[in-house]
């Protein structure tokens, strides 16, 4: 399998990437000469383009006569997205600070400095649900965050 960095290297693959992501989240596929026609680029040069593409595993083809319509398979990108998202969020704080309040804003003892109660125990555990929920939102923020970078 060619090393997928070589093959998003080159701006005209990228660019017909970006039309087949564009067909892609509307569940259709491209000719040929409809790339060709969008980015205005010669058919030789977009077939030998989608050939690279092909080889990567980034598009898949399918033929109809004398037809060829082709769709992008974003699965290989997964190992470009792995690579580049600790880069990206370099500088998010992570950390989080935890107060413990009560209905009417009082602070409360921290319950892990001692052994006072703060939640009943049915409420401990819908606070610690809600606090992996947080934990997976912010987490997939982080994720459309670096994804919003890359398409700058």
């Amino acid at each position: 399998m060619p090393d997928i960095f070589g093959v998003i290297a080159d701006a005209n693959r990228r660019d017909i990437l970006q039309v087949l992501l564009e067909r892609y989240a509307q569940g259709a596929e491209i000719s040929v000469s409809e790339i060709v026609t969008q980015l205005e680029i010669s058919q030789p040069t977009v077939s030998k383009h989608l050939k690279v593409l092909r080889e990567a595993d980034l598009v898949t083809v399918r033929e109809d006569g004398q037809h060829r319509f082709y769709s992008l398979d974003p699965e290989p990108l997964e190992l470009v997205e792995d690579f580049v998202i600790p880069f990206l969020s370099v500088g998010f704080e992570t950390e989080v600070t935890v107060e413990y309040r009560s209905e009417t804003g009082e602070l409360l003892p921290d319950p892990e400095a001692g052994d006072t109660e703060v939640l009943p125990e049915e409420l401990a555990t819908a606070a610690e649900r809600i606090g992996r929920a947080a934990a997976n939102a912010e987490h997939r923020v982080k994720e459309l965050v670096a994804r919003f970078r890359l398409g700058d």
